[in-house]
């Protein structure tokens, strides 16, 4: 697996942990972050997705429920709603390549969602691309 795709799973787990148990501290996922990932720029990174996903929650929210038609996050799958929420922090946030976070995003949902997940992930990430993104180099950009 690569390394920021372990990062990036990592951060999904914690996602779905915070959405399902709102009593789980920053601290607890910072210390398993650390547990489960010894090389400390790896660690910074899967934080980094974790702070600004939970940060930026709202907006983030507003913006699948936007373009998810027919779909209320309340009805989603918590793994499919955490993994949107993950790549459209990234989408919306970063520097990272629209077309890594979308095949990150979509290998996610396989992983951890249901057989309709990884086009449903897809199919809404789509969606929620601004068009000033649409299109660019898939290079290796940094958050």
């Amino acid at each position: 697996m690569a390394r920021r795709s372990r990062a990036r799973e990592l951060a999904l787990q914690m996602l779905y942990q915070a959405d399902l148990n709102a009593d789980v501290g920053a601290h607890a996922v910072r210390a398993m972050i650390e547990e489960q990932i010894p090389d400390e720029d790896l660690a910074a990174f899967a934080w980094r997705l974790f702070v600004g996903t939970m940060e930026w929650r709202a907006m983030l929210d507003e913006r699948i429920s936007a373009v998810a038609e027919n779909w209320t996050l309340a009805r989603m799958a918590p793994t499919d709603r955490n993994v949107l929420r993950l790549a459209a922090f990234e989408i919306l946030q970063t520097k990272t390549p629209v077309a890594v976070v979308i095949d990150e995003a979509v290998d996610l949902a396989r992983k951890f969602g249901t057989a309709q997940s990884p086009q449903f992930v897809n199919g809404i990430l789509d969606r929620l691309v601004p068009a000033t993104r649409r299109g660019e180099n898939s290079g290796d950009a940094s958050l």
